[in-house]
């Protein structure tokens, strides 16, 4: 099988890596992968919304079957494009993708069908959004409609924080159309975790259990990011949250979704608030989450082109997963300035000592290779916010930390900046067990 797996970050570098573990599996593209695919892929360069060039590519190449991995390609509508063209590829819908691609629409969606999720109300008037807010007080979170990249959501403890997101948003366009609407909602006490699944439409298979790291700093500090680093499995989530959260979050969304004509099929994403009154939906994804993926993926035994294959074919319910049992830990290196403006270009060394450690997996997301002619020896250079993901895997948590911080601490490039505490909660909830 020819494979063409769409983007450029440390997900799609998973991806690519597990992909390319497939016996069925002859040749992989990327497209516009980053300096880590190129080393089990070829890179094609084509950026991810470029959906002509992409069709047009996997037309030319006889591409069997094509992944994608950000949700820009997905709420475009690449897959509607793809099949329509008589391609094979993985993922939802364009109507399907809303559920990310609007937060409205999402919001709107869980209060007709009651999944559980927090109050809120949405505005495209600056002054009707201030007026409510003074009505219901902070804390609040304000998130922007659109994609934002991650960033678009704002947690405000103050009046005059929540004031300053709505003109960001609504008025200095900081988002772009992005922040045409805004969405202000109650904010949620607990803990966070990533319920990430598979599922044809009709049958539902959850992945193992995940907790992002959205803050920039330790200690849960700083602005919202991409995300600065995951673990899995999650201690907090417990088979019988698990049960709850399939039967009154994933089962009623993708009901939900078919009753407003938008079958779902590919993988869903939910991010949960563990709150005292019970798990609540704080945003849904339409695609695999980057880094949990990164985390996720070297736990799933078995091949995945067989699982995706099963989506498409809509025989999901003949298939079964199996997890190593190990916890494996995923820390971000981002760029200094990161989620904010940061330099490209910069030298990376000690990939290679990172590379030869046991139970360490580096997978590359804002890199490239030095193309200057001057040079004689490859390089590898920073391309973006979010650099490298090192995933370290342990007989236990502490020990995945351990693998995964000591690869870290072998890798330099000018201004580098990760966060010291991913993995530190789940540390925590065990030693309270």
């Amino acid at each position: 099988m020819k494979i063409l797996i769409i983007g450029s970050g440390g997900r799609e570098h998973a991806l690519v890596w597990k992909v390319a573990q497939s016996p069925r599996v002859s040749e992989i593209f990327c497209a516009p992968g980053n300096a880590g695919t190129s080393q089990i892929a070829v890179n094609v360069n084509i950026q991810a919304d470029n959906i002509p060039a992409l069709l047009e590519f996997a037309k030319k190449n006889k591409i069997d079957l094509t992944i994608v991995g950000p949700e820009v390609a997905l709420i475009l509508g690449i897959v509607d494009q793809f099949k329509a063209a008589g391609l094979k590829i993985f993922g939802p819908s364009k109507g399907a993708a809303q559920i990310e691609g609007s937060k409205v629409f999402s919001k709107n969606l869980m209060r007709k069908y009651k999944i559980p999720t927090a109050d809120y109300l949405s505005f495209k008037d600056p002054k009707e959004a201030k007026a409510f807010l003074k009505k219901i007080g902070t804390p609040v979170v304000i998130k922007a409609d659109g994609l934002a990249a991650g960033k678009g959501v704002l947690i405000c403890k103050t009046e005059d924080e929540a004031e300053l997101a709505i003109e960001n948003i609504l008025c200095k366009k900081s988002f772009g159309e992005a922040g045409n609407e805004v969405v202000i909602e109650e904010f949620l006490c607990g803990e966070e975790a990533s319920i990430l699944c598979f599922t044809d439409g009709t049958t539902i298979i959850p992945m193992a259990s995940a907790q992002d790291h959205k803050r920039a700093f330790d200690n849960d500090e700083g602005l919202n990011t991409g995300g600065m680093g995951a673990y899995s499995p999650a201690p907090i989530v417990t088979k019988e949250l698990l049960n709850y959260v399939d039967s009154q979050i994933l089962k009623p969304t993708i009901t939900a979704m078919e009753q407003e004509g938008y079958k779902y099929s590919g993988i869903l994403y939910v991010g949960i608030m563990v709150t005292k009154d019970g798990p609540k939906v704080l945003e849904y994804n339409a695609r695999f989450g980057d880094p949990e993926t990164q985390c996720i993926l070297p736990r799933l035994k078995g091949d995945i082109i067989d699982i995706i294959e099963k989506i498409l074919d809509e025989k999901l319910t003949s298939a079964t997963l199996e997890w190593d049992p190990r916890p494996a830990v995923c820390v971000v290196i981002a760029a200094g300035g990161y989620p904010g403006t940061y330099k490209k270009g910069l030298e990376i060394t000690g990939l290679d000592k990172a590379r030869e450690l046991d139970d360490v997996i580096v997978f590359h997301a804002g890199t490239k290779l030095d193309s200057s002619k001057e040079k004689t020896e490859t390089r590898c250079l920073t391309n973006g916010g979010r650099v490298l993901n090192i995933v370290g895997i342990g007989d236990d948590i502490k020990a995945a930390i351990d693998h995964a911080y000591k690869a870290v601490e072998l890798i330099h490039f000018e201004g580098m900046h990760y966060r010291k505490d991913i993995g530190k909660k789940a540390l925590i909830k065990i030693l309270k067990t």
